[in-house]
């Protein structure tokens, strides 16, 4: 599937690439002369760092949506109903509206800053992660308040700045150069690890709180150091493309189907594989749909990833009552 995505991504559009010019074209062009250029700028240019940051997108989205849900112990927690997506969007709206003179690189410290102040109000109003159910309705709350801001700002905004929020709000992979690729990875840098750190503590949140604290985690800790993870795996990604929604609730789910049982830490290359392939296979309807007009990938990720999430986790809620309806029987009998 990811090979095909990548097919589609680098030939499909106008103009077509046919594949035996795809090598030619990621080699520079050498070979076609001035035809070969212009294949070299539009796939290597043009096609392939958005392709490349779609991937990276949703990877960092898959595994948002992954560590939000196993620390919370919900398969219902998103980063949309945390604050998190919203904070970082109006941490990058506000300078826009206001004619802030704000340099480009320091936009994914604005996403950051406004991240964290979601994250943190949510903590603040349920109690620093007491219960993850409070957490998860108290960000349904906090991410309401931040939409309601953006809501206003949008109301202050000219008709050109009004035209650009509601693409970015959307999330969209429109116009991305290797320069934003590359604003990723210091992110990541630090992120990766983080990940791997955080993941066996992961699997012991998933026992319970009680049983978690018998075995030396400290469980508001471990939440909350769950939460900055998150924080900076999203603020870099919504400071690029924007909040490209509900990827963080598909591709766990995804994971799972694929890994029936298996722990935070095997899971998570799995949900940000399918994070980064569910953005890249949405953006093709939102580059080609109603071309030459481009749609927001972030319209795609939800108008398919929402139902699809929610047959995924309703098919495998069904699959473990009825594994545990078996154990229940099994255990009767040897009675």
């Amino acid at each position: 599937m990811l090979v095909v995505a990548l097919f589609c991504a680098l030939s499909l559009g106008t103009p077509f690439v046919a594949p035996h010019r795809l090598l030619d074209g990621l080699a520079g062009g050498t070979a076609g002369g001035g035809d070969g250029e212009l294949t070299a700028v539009i796939v290597g240019e043009l096609r392939l760092p958005r392709a490349v940051l779609g991937l990276v997108a949703g990877a960092c989205l898959g595994a948002a949506g992954l560590v939000l849900q196993e620390a919370l112990r919900n398969p219902l927690a998103v980063p949309e109903m945390l604050g998190v997506s919203s904070g970082a969007a109006l941490g990058v709206a506000a300078p826009l509206v206001l004619a802030w003179a704000v340099p480009a690189v320091v936009a994914p410290l604005l996403a950051l800053a406004g991240a964290a102040l979601g994250g943190v109000l949510t903590l603040l109003a349920a109690g620093f992660g007491r219960s993850p159910s409070a957490v998860l309705l108290t960000g349904a709350a906090v991410a309401a308040a931040l939409q309601a801001g953006l809501l206003v700002l949008m109301v202050l905004a000219d008709q050109l700045d009004l035209q650009l929020i509601y693409r970015y709000l959307l999330g969209s992979l429109s116009a991305r150069t290797w320069d934003d690729v590359t604003g990723l990875w210091p992110w990541l840098v630090v992120a990766v690890p983080a990940l791997v750190l955080c993941a066996p503590v992961l699997g012991v949140l998933r026992l319970g709180d009680d049983d978690a604290r018998a075995l030396g985690v400290r469980v508001r800790r471990a939440r909350l150091a769950a939460l900055a993870i998150v924080v900076v795996l999203i603020a870099p990604v919504v400071a690029v493309c924007g909040p490209v929604a509900w990827v963080g609730f598909l591709a766990p789910h995804l994971a799972r189907r694929l890994r029936p049982g298996a722990e935070a830490a095997r899971l998570l290359p799995w949900a940000s594989l399918w994070g980064g392939l569910a953005v890249l296979c949405a953006d093709q309807p939102a580059r080609l749909a109603l071309a030459p007009v481009e749609t927001p990938v972030g319209a795609w990720t939800a108008l398919l990833g929402v139902p699809a999430g929610v047959l995924l986790w309703r098919v495998g809620r069904g699959t473990s009552k009825g594994r545990e309806r078996a154990a229940d029987g099994r255990s009767a009998d040897e009675r």
